[in-house]
C-alpha cells in the first residue's frame, strides 16, 4: 500500500500508476485501497465535473481520513469496507479504472497502537479493520503449534517457522503475548544468528513473520483472489486494474490471474479437442518496479511491484 502522502512524498510507483489506470476526465475509478489517498488525489486532480472517483478501505481511520478530505467532492463517493465487496456496491460498476494496492500502509506501520510493527512496541494487533476480527494476540493465544508453523512457512517463506511456533506455545504457558516487543523479542531469541558482521543488512529476524501473521489476520491472499475477480466484473471494456504488490506471493496471484484471463490455457495433450477460450484482458507490459530516483527517497518501494491489465470486449478482440 501508498509509503507516503501527508509528509509530502508521493506514494509508490505515483505516476506509474496514473499512466497505467489512462485516467480519462469524465471517466469513472474506484481506489479500492484508499489508504490516506495519495495515489487516489492524483486521479482525481485528472478528472473533470463528470468524472467521478470512488473509495474504498477496510480500515476505519483510512474512512476517516476519506471523509475530511474528499468527502465534499460532489464527483467522489467512499465506502468502509473491502475491496471484495465492490461489486455489491451499486456505484462500482461500468468502472474505467480500478486500484488495488495492497499491504500495509505508513500510517499503519508508524503507529504503534495498530501492532503492525516488530520495532515499535504496541498491542499485538494488526487487523486493518479495527472494528471487527480476531486480533493477531487473540489467535496466537489459541492456534496450534502445527497451524502458527504452516502461517509462517506458507506465508512469510520463514526458515525456522517450527522453532518459532514451539517457542510461542511455551511462552504461552506462562503468559499470552500481547505485546508486539514481546512476539519481537522472543522471535529475535530463538532464530539462529548469522556471523558477527557478516551481513549488516540483514533483515530483522522478526521480519517474516510479523508479515505472515499480518496477512493471516488479515486473510490479506483470500480477499486479493476474491478482489481480482470482483475487479473484472465491474470494469467497463477497456478499463484498467492496475494492481501494486509488495509481497511476492500477492504478484504471484496477480501475474496469474491476468494471464488466466489473458492467454489460452496450455495445451493438454490427453485432450484432442482444446477448450473454447476468450480472453477477458490483455497485459499492458509486464511487471513494473520503482526507480532508482523514487527508491532513493522511499526505500520502502523496493519491493513494490506494479501489474496493469486493460478489460476486452465480449467478443475479446483487442
Amino acid at each position: 500500500m501508498e509509503r507516503a502522502t501527508t509528509s509530502g512524498h508521493l506514494p509508490v510507483l505515483y505516476r506509474e500508476v496514473l499512466d497505467g489506470l489512462a485516467v480519462r476526465a469524465g471517466g469513472r475509478y474506484l481506489d479500492g485501497t484508499f489508504g490516506r489517498g495519495g495515489h487516489a488525489r492524483g486521479v482525481l486532480e485528472r478528472l473533470d465535473a463528470d468524472g467521478r472517483l470512488l473509495l474504498m478501505d477496510k480500515d476505519p481511520e483510512a474512512i476517516e481520513v476519506a471523509r475530511r478530505d474528499f468527502g465534499a467532492d460532489p464527483r467522489v463517493a467512499i465506502f468502509h469496507g473491502s475491496f471484495t465487496a465492490m461489486a455489491g456496491w451499486d456505484a462500482a460498476t461500468g468502472l474505467d479504472g480500478i486500484l488495488l494496492d495492497l499491504g500495509v500502509s505508513s500510517p499503519q506501520l508508524d503507529v504503534a497502537g495498530r501492532g503492525f510493527s516488530f520495532g515499535k512496541d504496541g498491542p499485538l494487533d494488526m487487523r486493518m479493520d479495527s472494528s471487527r476480527g480476531e486480533t493477531a494476540a487473540d489467535w496466537l493465544a489459541r492456534a496450534g503449534e502445527e497451524e502458527i508453523a504452516g502461517v509462517l512457512w506458507t506465508l512469510g517463506e520463514e526458515r525456522h517457522s517450527r522453532r518459532i511456533a514451539r517457542a510461542i506455545v511455551a511462552r504461552r504457558a506462562d503468559a499470552p503475548l500481547t505485546r508486539t516487543a514481546e512476539l519481537a523479542g522472543l522471535i529475535a531469541a530463538v532464530v539462529p544468528r548469522g556471523k558477527p558482521g557478516a551481513d549488516r543488512n540483514r533483515i530483522h529476524p522478526a521480519t517474516r513473520s510479523f508479515q505472515a501473521i499480518r496477512i493471516h489476520i488479515n486473510h490479506e491472499l483470500d480477499d486479493l483472489h476474491a478482489g481480482l475477480d470482483a475487479a473484472l466484473d465491474c470494469l467497463a471494456p477497456g478499463g484498467r486494474l492496475a494492481v501494486i504488490s509488495f509481497h511476492s506471493l500477492e504478484d504471484r496471484i496477480t501475474k496469474q490471474f491476468i494471464n488466466r484471463h489473458a492467454r489460452p490455457p496450455a495445451a493438454n495433450r490427453r485432450m484432442p479437442v482444446a477448450p473454447e477460450f476468450t480472453a477477458r484482458l490483455r497485459a499492458i507490459g509486464g511487471a513494473i518496479k520503482a526507480g532508482e530516483g523514487e527508491l532513493a527517497g522511499n526505500p520502502r518501494a523496493r519491493s513494490a511491484v506494479l501489474r496493469v491489465a486493460e478489460k476486452l470486449p465480449a467478443g475479446g478482440a483487442a
